[in-house]
């Protein structure tokens, strides 16, 4: 399969590329340069996308700025790449006869759908409630390609959870609720490939979960207990190396549907950040650093 890769040189993009180019011809494209891009420039420059989109049997758009550039960034530029840039591009993959889109989206649109003081259980039918630009613009995105999609050209947008090095405490508890590894959003991409059914699919891409809907009432206020018999093994590590499992759990991001439906799997869980934390791997953080189970 001939794919375009937008993004291809962040963290995200990276990972796609290496797990799509053993199988696939993968053209990626970014604006800065790095060995997984081929070509540099801008992917809402329509003339280029469309020279380089020919031909092109699926196109997966994963460019776009970012949490961290709320604020650094202008308003305009989240929308004109979000928005415009999504827009242009789906209507370019149809008009290449591309046969899948996928679109990288996020599950911090969930935002103000997380109630304070209490644990909520996240699924794709959960309402988003935005909260910043970045939210906003990928949730638009999201409901301009369900508009757009059709039998021809289906769309899936996946909904990846954390995914950014952090303090390997925090990492690996994430890993059980609201967090994942840039290695399995790679594979959830590359399985999204070839999902048949309806012309829209929405999927959230989070770790796996040990906990079930019904420990939210006790994941708001006494998340320890719960970590102690759903993840014995994890709290007793945490125990060994002095640190401190976290006393409440806001959110748990269920990735049922594209476990069920895309055959998903996730493979690098909490017992993955310990390993890269123990080889001062550059994905994970020191302890120390940002403070010590400092938690959001």
């Amino acid at each position: 399969m001939r794919v375009v890769l937008t993004g291809s040189s962040g963290r995200v993009g990276r990972a796609i590329y290496g797990a799509l180019v053993p199988e696939h011809d993968v053209i990626g494209v970014d604006r800065n340069v790095f060995s997984t891009t081929h070509v540099i420039g801008d992917c809402g420059d329509a003339e280029l996308m469309k020279r380089v989109c020919e031909g092109a049997d699926a196109i997966i758009h994963t460019a776009g700025p970012h949490a961290p550039h709320v604020g650094l960034v202008p308003d305009a530029e989240f929308e004109r790449i979000n928005i415009e840039a999504t827009r242009s591009l789906y209507e370019i993959a149809q008009n290449c006869g591309a046969r899948r889109f996928l679109y990288t989206s996020t599950t911090a649109l969930y935002a103000h759908a997380i109630e304070p003081g209490a644990c909520t259980w996240v699924t794709e039918e959960t309402e988003p409630r935005p909260r910043t630009i970045y939210h906003r613009t990928n949730l638009a995105a999201e409901r301009l390609l369900q508009e757009l999609a059709n039998e021809d050209c289906p769309v899936r947008a996946l909904r990846m959870s954390r995914c950014f090095p952090e303090p390997a405490d925090i990492m690996a508890t994430y890993r059980l609720h609201r967090g994942i590894d840039a290695r399995d959003v790679a594979n959830g991409h590359v399985l999204a490939l070839n999902h048949e059914g309806k012309p829209f699919g929405r999927f959230i891409l989070s770790g796996h979960s040990p906990f079930a809907q019904s420990d939210c009432a006790a994941l708001a206020h006494d998340a320890e207990l719960v970590l102690r018999e759903r993840a014995p093994e994890l709290a007793a590590i945490f125990d060994a190396r002095g640190w401190a499992l976290p006393q409440a759990i806001d959110r748990v991001y269920a990735p049922t549907k594209a476990m069920k439906e895309l055959g998903w799997r996730p493979r690098f869980g909490w017992d993955e950040v310990i390993r890269q934390a123990d080889r001062a791997d550059l994905e994970v953080l020191p302890v120390c650093a940002l403070g010590s189970s400092a938690r959001e």
